[in-house]
């Protein structure tokens, strides 16, 4: 079972910038592809980001797009989301989720082809 920790979140003002971590237990993490989304108060969980396994091509929500960006890390089991330039609407709880993949360049967009989820860390943009 693949276990995905969150950490990295916090209060920021916006302008500001914040890089969240998601570290991978296990030993299949070459195999996953992985991907962030994203849950405001009083809305539905969304997408926001998303890396194939092997790291080579990314796909954002065009709400990130240019100010957000997706890394992954193999040597380190570690998925990373920077974020630049945040706004008030940034603010929810950011959840890691991963899937294992059989093409090494296919990148899952939706939330029902994740298998794997974290269990969240908080990011809250203040004005």
């Amino acid at each position: 079972q693949v276990q995905l920790v969150e950490s990295g979140g916090g209060l920021v003002q916006a302008g500001d910038s914040l890089r969240l971590s998601c570290a991978a237990s296990g030993r299949t993490f070459n195999g996953l592809a992985m991907g962030w989304f994203r849950q405001a108060p009083g809305k539905e969980r969304d997408f926001v980001a998303a890396i194939s396994r092997s790291g080579g091509n990314t796909y954002y929500a065009d709400s990130v797009k240019g100010r957000f960006t997706i890394s992954k890390d193999n040597a380190k089991n570690t998925v990373y989301l920077q974020m630049n330039t945040l706004k008030p609407e940034d603010t929810a709880v950011y959840y890691c989720a991963a899937t294992l993949t059989y093409r090494s360049d296919y990148v899952p967009r939706f939330q029902s082809e994740y298998t794997y989820w974290g269990q969240g860390t908080q990011v809250t943009v203040s004005s």
